[in-house]
């Protein structure tokens, strides 16, 4: 049996663990070894407190993950896999790779953050990486797009890894929530799979036939050609210099690889023809759902208005008027598509556009509950049980769809 050893930071309640742990057999399997997860200025730590319980105490951490790199670093035992799903907000560098932990934005840090554990392992550094991110990533930000990716795939490239990823919008491969998110998987050189993509030596070829994550989530063919994504090997060159003059769009589209330092791209599409799972699927009986998430009929209208259609002039901070639109979302949310992305502000009575709204069988409208939210992202019924409803919804709408990673994990075992 093929043991894979997992760190996995930015941990959430386990998203990462639930989907590779649960697709070990006989041939691997997938082990967390250490983990990581710590809320920024929350005084209390509802994930972390829930991931403790669901798997226990040992070899987690509750601390900030840069302190522990910097003070602890021993404790993060060597491994073969690192997997997170670090939050996006903004990747440059302020001088010079020395200087890397100079970033714009203070969450910034968090992509140095796997970065420095990467480079401090040095020749024990895990072999392949599986890093999950909002698709927004590959063009941020507005003045430079594309600039955040360009600078985590030439920090990647400087420690030697390859790197291929895929925009993968859940929905689309049978699954109950519409979440579109990049997912990047990267290989250390000399890796067995590092070395397979170095002999096709067909950056197409990889993402269309002989790659990881076409193995399970199929593709439709394409004539196009990949195009390759000027870069410079220089770091701090790249988050100076990137699409500096091309700021309307950016160079990266919804897949691609690099390895050595070159960077190829194209835009694919999905090829799935199973089942397409259903929003009605998931849905509590209404006898079993408390009262408090039925919605007072006196702030329905104000639900609906919220929902519609909207333009009209607004005027920004510094006095400048501009005309604002958008245009309207169903409501109720219909029962028989998948679910709309799911948001850290689901949670609460309060009205809101971005919340879901479905109609009883009876006629009476209501929110999710928890545990229904953790059906749309896979989760084991009431893992979050124990948090606040509204802490429930808030973890949900940073998770993943588990079913995503499952898949992933079975592709990545058989490439190994």
């Amino acid at each position: 049996m093929k043991k894979i050893k997992i760190v996995e930071l930015f941990a959430g309640v386990g998203g990462f663990r639930i989907g590779l742990e649960s697709v070990s057999d006989k041939k691997t399997k997938y082990n967390v070894v250490w983990s990581s997860q710590w809320e920024p200025g929350a005084s209390k730590q509802y994930a972390s407190d829930i991931y403790v319980e669901r798997f226990g105490k040992d070899d987690h951490s509750c601390e900030d993950i840069k302190l522990v790199i910097e003070k602890k670093f021993k404790e993060i035992p060597d491994h073969d896999l690192l997997v997170g799903g670090f939050p996006c907000q903004d990747y440059s560098v302020a001088r010079t790779l020395s200087h890397a932990e100079g970033l714009e934005g203070k969450k910034g840090v968090l992509w140095w953050s796997i970065f420095n554990i990467l480079k401090k392992k040095g020749k024990n550094a895990p072999n392949f990486l599986m890093l999950e991110n909002v698709d927004r990533l590959l063009k941020s930000p507005a003045s430079q797009r594309g600039r955040d990716f360009a600078v985590m795939l030439s920090s990647l490239a400087s420690l030697g890894y390859a790197v291929e990823w895929r925009v993968i919008n859940a929905a689309e491969y049978g699954f109950p929530q519409r979440r579109r998110r990049v997912f990047i998987l990267g290989y250390k050189k000399n890796s067995s799979i590092y070395n397979k993509i170095k002999k096709l030596n067909n950056p197409k070829k990889w993402i269309f036939n002989e790659g990881v994550i076409i193995k399970e989530f199929p593709i439709k063919k394409s004539e196009k050609e990949m195009r390759e994504v000027e870069t410079w090997k220089d770091i701090a060159e790249v988050s100076k210099k990137f699409s500096i003059d091309k700021p309307a769009k950016s160079p990266f589209e919804n897949s691609g690889i690099m390895i050595d330092g070159k960077i190829f791209t194209i835009k694919v599409e999905p090829d799935y023809k199973g089942e397409m799972a259903k929003l009605g699927d998931f849905i509590e009986e209404e006898k079993n759902v408390s009262e408090e998430f039925f919605i007072d009929g006196k702030y329905l209208e104000q639900w609906k208005k919220l929902k519609g259609s909207k333009s009209e002039m607004r005027k920004s901070k510094s006095g400048h008027e501009y005309k604002y639109s958008e245009g309207a979302m169903a409501f109720p949310d219909l029962l028989d598509k998948p679910s709309r992305t799911i948001v850290t502000g689901e949670g609460g009575s309060s009205p809101s556009r971005f919340k879901h709204i479905i109609k009883t069988k009876s006629g009476k409208y209501r929110r999710l509950m928890p545990i229904e939210l953790e059906r749309l992202n896979m989760f084991p019924e009431n893992h979050t049980k124990g948090a606040p409803d509204v802490k429930r919804a808030f973890i949900m709408g940073n998770a993943l769809v588990v079913g995503v990673i499952k898949k992933l994990g079975i592709s990545l075992a058989k490439s190994i």
